[in-house]
């Protein structure tokens, strides 16, 4: 599966998909297609020029691909650090909610016990 048609998934599926696209990148775009030996300066300088920028092109994209799936990372991370957050904040305000009850029925309990 290429990247280009990846859905956001778990981090480790990406980073290995991600590595996996960039070898295959690395390998087709090392690879020199057969042409005859240049006579002249100017169609090495031609031929030099096509595969950079076929290179560069393939290389720049894929690195917008990989800041894309980062930024969805980033924006889940976030989401689910939000949510961490308030359910922290909802346990403290519930725990300080059952220590205050506690004290209610303890005082209640010992005016009782005193009343006894």
């Amino acid at each position: 599966m290429s990247i280009f048609a990846r859905k956001a998934c778990e981090p480790e599926t990406v980073v290995a998909d991600v590595e996996g696209e960039i070898g295959e990148l690395v390998s087709r775009d090392i690879a020199e297609p057969q042409r005859q030996p240049a006579t002249d300066g100017e169609a090495v300088v031609s031929d030099l020029d096509l595969l950079l920028q076929r290179v560069s092109a393939n290389s720049v994209q894929e690195i917008d691909w990989i800041i894309n799936d980062l930024k969805i990372l980033q924006e889940q991370l976030q989401r689910e650090g939000e949510r961490i957050a308030n359910e922290i904040a909802a346990y403290a305000s519930l725990n300080q909610t059952a220590i205050q009850t506690t004290e209610t029925i303890s005082a209640r309990l010992t005016r009782m016990d005193r009343n006894s």
